[in-house]
């Protein structure tokens, strides 16, 4: 496990799956982002990854949890193309919207995959609802521990709301005005 804090890098994505429209990270503002980076002939990726991603869909609530796919191709790039990428989708059942990770400019490496300092596939990130990237996993995590990761950034997503909605502006009849707030006597 990777604990991080930082804001989350841009998806550079060529071609979407699953999604009518582009999705980016700012459309997500406000959901707990889960994102599995996965290659289709990637063991790993077909026993562990796309289905735990896929448990992660069909569990939390869609207006607080997005679950995305993002097809990053750093090996075999012949055999691994949109078409044969559609076909997998639609055999192994994956519902979620999938992205085709921009082809790297200095190498092999796609260009998200990079930005994220991805160590290869599957690699999971947990994104908070201000878009702040927060967890990053290389190989396989525990469902235990990925749903704890995921629930506590949507009880905290959840605590931020609140706050805002109680913060409300002065009241102009509490003895406040644009230049600040009396003290009532």
């Amino acid at each position: 496990m990777n604990l991080i804090d930082r804001p989350a890098p841009p998806w550079q994505v060529d071609r979407w799956f699953n999604t009518p429209h582009a999705i980016t990270l700012e459309s997500l503002r406000g959901k707990v982002v889960v994102l599995e980076a996965f290659q289709m002939l990637c063991p790993g990726c077909v026993a562990h990854g796309l289905p735990q991603a896929a448990r992660v869909h069909a569990t939390f609530p869609h207006d607080q949890v997005a679950v995305i796919g993002l097809h990053t191709v750093f090996e075999h790039h012949a055999a691994m193309t949109p078409v044969a990428l559609e076909a997998f989708l639609h055999e192994y059942r994956i519902a979620f919207p999938v992205g085709v990770d921009r082809p790297g400019t200095r190498g092999p490496i796609p260009q998200t995959m990079e930005a994220y300092a991805m160590r290869g596939t599957p690699t999971l990130l947990v994104i908070d609802a201000q878009g702040r990237l927060r967890h990053q996993h290389f190989g396989q995590v525990s469902d235990l521990v990925l749903g704890a990761q995921i629930a506590s950034l949507v009880h905290e997503a959840e605590a931020f709301a609140a706050s805002e909605e109680t913060q409300s502006p002065p009241r102009a009849d509490a003895g406040c005005d644009a230049k600040g707030c009396a003290i009532p006597g």
